[in-house]
Parts: C-alpha cells; structure tokens; sequence
C-alpha cells in the first residue's frame, strides 16, 4: 500500500508542476495580448517583442519523478510590423511606425492551448484525490 501512496503523491506532484508551467505561459500569452498595439516610446524606436514561452524537464528528487516547468522566455526574433503613418508620434523619419511582432490570433490560439493543458492537469489531480478518498473508504470499511 505504501507504493500506491507514493503513486499517489507522484501524481499530484507531476501534475501540479503541470499546472504552473501552463500558468506562466498563460501569463506571458497574457502580456504579449496585452502589448499587441503598444508603440515605442520614442520616435523611430523598438516596440515590444513579444515573448515566447518555454518549457523544461526537471528532476523532482522528493516525488522521485520528472516534472515539467517554465523555462527560459525568449525573444521572437521575427520582423515588427510596419504601418506607414506619419502623424504618429512614434513614427521615423520616413513616417513608418513599427509596431510588435505579435499576432493575435496566434496568441490566442496558445491561450486555448494553455487553458486546455491547464485543465487536463486539473482533472488528474480531481481524479487522483478521487482515488485516494475511495481508497480510504475501502480501508474504514
């Protein structure tokens, strides 16, 4: 009985470390929607990059199991957008204004992806406290 505890706790453990690793991509995909129309600051300057989130394997000595966790957020490295509009105050000499290299719509689609991975965690951990309540119910019996 003792394997099957140990199980039970690898469980939740991998699948609470699931549930923070989706949380923080769903906070960089927030701040990325966030930022999608945002200008430079300055004249002919950078706006935001947008921000790709990343994932890691690592060894949880205690649960004896790997876990998944938020790892390095890089940089998307793609062409900012450019609109020509000369009476912006961010724009260039030109008159071009660069705007992020977000698009939308794919952040969207990860939030759903996030939220769906989110929830796939959530229901193994429901599932795993469901096994261990019916388990002691087994044992008082």
């Amino acid at each position: 009985m003792a394997d099957d505890g140990n199980d039970f706790m690898r469980s939740m453990g991998i699948a609470t470390s699931g549930l923070r690793a989706q949380a923080g991509r769903m906070r960089v995909i927030s701040e990325n929607i966030a930022n999608a129309d945002s200008t430079a600051p300055t004249s002919g300057g950078d706006p935001y990059r947008r921000k790709v989130p990343t994932f890691s394997a690592q060894l949880d000595r205690a649960l004896d199991a790997q876990v998944v966790a938020l790892g390095r957020v890089a940089r998307d490295n793609s062409a900012f957008r450019v609109k020509y509009e000369p009476n912006n105050p961010a724009a260039d000499a030109a008159g071009n204004v660069k705007y992020p290299n977000v698009n939308s719509l794919v952040e969207m689609t990860d939030m759903r992806d996030a939220q769906r991975s989110y929830e796939a965690n959530l229901n193994v951990i429901g599932a795993t406290r469901r096994m261990i309540q019916r388990t002691l119910d087994i044992l008082k019996s």
